[in-house]
């Protein structure tokens, strides 16, 4: 699986891989599936907000709540994330979504006309 990954770093509690249709092709760890039904939604959002504000494709997203931080990249048509620990380093995790973008990108692409 090409997140599996992420399950070594320290902090992370769950990550997901959600593809074109919003499914969620990967996930991991407790909440696994719950973040990739909110990747799916986010990924709605960002690219509302893109075309809202015309600053392009927004293809990265970081955010932190009271238990959690996550890191989301959205890759062509798909978006991938990890939830890691509140206070945890976030830096291992966006070094391996951006490697895992490479591979991601790859993948093939949806019209969405």
């Amino acid at each position: 699986m090409k997140i599996d990954v992420l399950n070594n770093i320290p902090g992370v509690i769950a990550s997901a891989l959600v593809g074109p249709d919003g499914l969620p092709i990967e996930s991991n760890g407790d909440g696994g599936e719950v973040l990739a039904a909110e990747l799916a939604s986010l990924r709605t959002g960002l690219d509302r907000m893109g075309r809202r504000l015309g600053s392009g494709e927004v293809t990265r997203l970081a955010f932190t709540s009271d238990r959690i931080e996550v890191v989301a990249l959205a890759v062509g048509d798909f978006m991938m994330g990890a939830a890691l620990a509140r206070s945890s380093d976030t830096r291992a995790a966006q070094q391996a979504l951006a490697r895992l973008a490479q591979e991601v990108d790859s993948l093939p692409r949806v019209d969405r006309s």
